[in-house]
């Protein structure tokens, strides 16, 4: 499923325009980017915790030389899906 699907499903599912469907589910999308980025947790109880994940600077090697190279830190979204959305994929 795509996000033109998503919002015709949730249009279809609620009753409402598609266009107010598309508003609505792209304010849910810029409010989790927004939240996660300033480095809040999104709970959504029995769907899931979208997060901001910090990896520390570590040793890896260039594939190509086997020379050492040093991987800088970072961060990135992460998702752990929630007890409900595990159980429903059986």
């Amino acid at each position: 499923m795509n996000k033109t699907e998503l919002i015709a499903s949730v249009a279809e599912k609620t009753g409402i325009a598609k266009r107010d469907a598309d508003a609505v589910v792209n304010a849910v999308f810029n409010t989790i980017v927004e939240t996660v980025a300033s480095g809040e947790k999104v709970q959504l109880v029995g769907f899931g915790t979208f997060e901001m994940r910090s990896r520390n600077e570590r040793q890896g090697r260039d594939p190509r030389t086997n020379q050492p190279i040093t991987i800088p830190a970072s961060k990135s979204p992460a998702f752990k899906p929630g007890k409900a959305f595990k159980g429903a994929m059986g």
